[in-house]
């Protein structure tokens, strides 16, 4: 194999939500499948069979309602607690293959696969492709080459099976190269939306490989400077270095829209205080110690639409509330949260979303502590370590504050009328083979 100045691989879990699923649903193979929005909403997902019959990414569930019925398509709700359990093993299993590794998304990651030079790296591509398989159930494509932009034409490729069927798709050859950039939309270009693609097919810019023939001085002037990056990029000049070490959140936010519409004091205080929870379990799963906020902002609307969609008049308000001193302690959130919502809150209109959002994020370790609180604050990172620890070994909210709600059916929950069990994350939901 001849040397090359740069590796980099794309593992792409295909079709990734519907793959979860079907992991511990056999039934599901072969068989058209789709899993909705939040609130039941549209389709995030859908299976190859799915996206055969026509059913488009992001189209409402009401709109396609005969033909689900007609072709017996399986829908589903969105389970995130599984999502994103699986998501973390197929990560775990693709440091097995390279320290270096961008978790891109909740199913895509970049690999670092320099210093392979003496390794087949389709070969090496089937190997990922086949122990990530048999480690989680979870079906990927690869696509390799000496840049990202690239690296993602390539899994297009293995996708598409443009160049083979195996999965893998390597760029290194530049007959292999030349087919697919000749081959691929110019729409299908990572980071060309359909604006773009608008822009360009003006100048006859239809492929690929057009785009990477273009004079990166007019691919700026037209889309900015990341146009011109992605001019290079397509010539196999990486541009885009791999971010091994994301920077800290500079702000975190939980927002809903409700399953029902909300129109009483109680129900948004209980939902208020369930997202500022949530917001605060995500400030202290970052890095060693955590993160503290120094400010949360609440807001809540009723629905954007007009009537008939919305019922009774709009209103649409937020409230800053300052923490001194910066905390990531749930019940401090919350007593924060509820203040703030309480300002804002007026009786008479119909809510359809409301959020909260944490910002001034600084390391716990940063905190300047309150000499007359040292011991509240000590006992409270004791109380919030041990109910993390609780809740990770015996799945979220197993333990939670009974501030937001006792009630799992209360109205402003999210719709999740076909959510499959939390498989991985909840003992309770744990199948049981009986012999």
């Amino acid at each position: 194999m001849t040397a090359r100045s740069r590796a980099i691989a794309l593992v792409d879990c295909n079709n990734f939500y519907v793959s979860c699923e079907r992991v511990f649903r056999p039934d599901l193979e072969g068989v058209p499948v789709g899993v909705l929005s939040n609130n039941d909403g549209c389709f995030v997902a859908r299976s190859a069979e799915l996206k055969a019959l026509g059913v488009t990414m992001g189209q409402p569930l009401f709109e396609v309602r005969d033909l689900v019925r007609r072709h017996n398509v399986r829908v589903l709700s969105s389970n995130y607690a599984l999502y994103g359990d699986l998501s973390a093993r197929v990560t775990d299993c693709l440091r097995g293959f390279t320290p270096a590794l961008e978790n891109y998304s909740i199913d895509e990651s970049f690999l670092d696969l320099n210093g392979f030079d003496g390794r087949d790296l389709v070969a090496y591509g089937g190997e990922i492709r086949t122990t990530v398989r048999r480690w989680t159930g979870i079906p990927t494509c690869v696509g390799i080459a000496s840049s990202k932009t690239l690296a993602k034409l390539a899994n297009f490729g293995a996708k598409k099976a443009l160049l083979n069927d195996s999965g893998v798709c390597d760029l290194s050859n530049h007959e292999a190269r030349e087919h697919v950039l000749h081959t691929v939309p110019v729409e299908e270009v990572w980071g060309i939306g359909r604006r773009s693609a608008e822009k360009l097919s003006m100048l006859g810019v239809k492929t690929a490989a057009d785009l990477r023939d273009l004079d990166p001085r007019l691919a700026r002037q037209l889309l900015t400077v990341t146009g011109e990056r992605l001019v290079y990029e397509l010539r196999g000049i990486a541009c885009m270095p791999l971010d091994l070490a994301p920077a800290p959140l500079k702000g975190t936010a939980v927002t809903r829209s409700f399953g029902e519409p909300v129109t009483e004091w109680e129900a948004m205080r209980q939902a208020v205080a369930a997202y500022a929870t949530r917001a605060a379990e995500k400030l202290r799963g970052q890095g060693a110690c955590g993160l503290a906020a120094e400010s949360i902002q609440v807001f809540m609307h009723t629905s954007p639409f007009r009537a008939p969609f919305r019922a009774g008049p709009a209103y649409s308000n937020a409230a800053v509330v300052e923490l001194q001193p910066a905390t990531n302690d749930t019940f401090a959130l919350i007593t924060a949260a509820v203040v703030g919502a309480r300002r804002i809150w007026c009786d008479g209109f119909a809510f359809s979303k409301a959020g909260v959002i944490l910002s001034g994020l600084v390391p716990v370790e940063r905190v300047q502590p309150d000499l007359l609180q040292a011991t509240d604050r000590a006992r409270g990172a004791r109380l919030m370590a041990a109910l993390d620890a609780v809740n990770a070994r015996m799945g979220r909210e197993t333990l939670k504050p009974a501030a937001t709600g006792l009630s799992a059916g209360a109205g402003w929950r999210l719709k999740q009328e076909a959510r499959s069990p939390r498989y991985t994350t909840q003992f309770d939901d744990v199948p049981i083979v009986r012999a």
